[in-house]
């Protein structure tokens, strides 16, 4: 008898991990789509260079696709800009992950970058806590204030729901380190995202969620 064969079954709605978020105030106009499954594919467009290659690293190194697009009232500065897009993309993340049943939960990474060395550990425990450590304070990072890369840094953790420590071990570039925190900031999410083959369709939490 003739065995049949199948093609393998696409996933469906209820299981692809994406988000797709707007939001409009007074002083941004924020769209932000996440796939946490994605392949690294990003098209991003805020108006500052520099804060495009930052998310263009978080989407690479943690094979996230992400499309962002952000306007916002940069005549007072970067500030508000920076803000909202670093709000609306951890909103994003949180809600991709939906139940977060399955993930690895935690992750961390240690990323060099010619002299720079950073760190990023982290836990999607539905908690927003960071404790940032950039070494930017102070400083221009091209065209933002490493007060801002900072800034997004916690801004991030808190709307994602996570608990978060970033620092530089070593480094005098203030773009290299920048650049390296996003990367380990990528690769630390990577794994805590991925779904653990030793339990499928658990809660990695003694008290039954991590959503909050």
């Amino acid at each position: 008898m003739a065995t049949r064969r199948t093609s393998p079954r696409a996933p469906t709605p209820a299981l692809r991990r994406t988000a797709s978020l707007q939001r409009q105030t007074g002083e941004t106009k924020i769209s932000v789509m996440v796939n946490l499954d994605g392949q690294g594919v990003c098209q991003v467009s805020t108006g500052n260079g520099f804060l495009d290659h930052m998310v263009n690293q978080l989407a690479r190194h943690g094979l996230f696709d992400i499309t962002l697009e952000a306007q916002g009232d940069v005549q007072t500065g970067w500030h508000h800009l920076v803000e909202d897009v670093a709000i609306m993309l951890g909103r994003a993340f949180h809600q991709a992950l939906g139940d977060a049943k399955g993930i690895r939960r935690m992750g961390h990474a240690i990323v060099p970058l010619d002299e720079t060395l950073a760190l990023v550990a982290l836990d999607l425990s539905g908690r927003g806590y960071a404790v940032v450590e950039s070494g930017l304070d102070g400083v221009m990072v091209e065209t933002l204030s490493g007060d801002l890369i900072r800034h997004f840094l916690e801004a991030f953790a808190v709307e994602g729901k996570m608990g978060l420590h970033a620092k530089i071990l070593a480094g005098s570039s203030p773009h290299h380190k920048a650049e390296a925190l996003f990367k380990a900031l990528a690769r630390a999410l990577r794994d805590a995202v991925e779904l653990d083959p030793r339990a499928p369709g658990q809660v990695p939490s003694t008290k039954g969620t991590v959503t909050g």
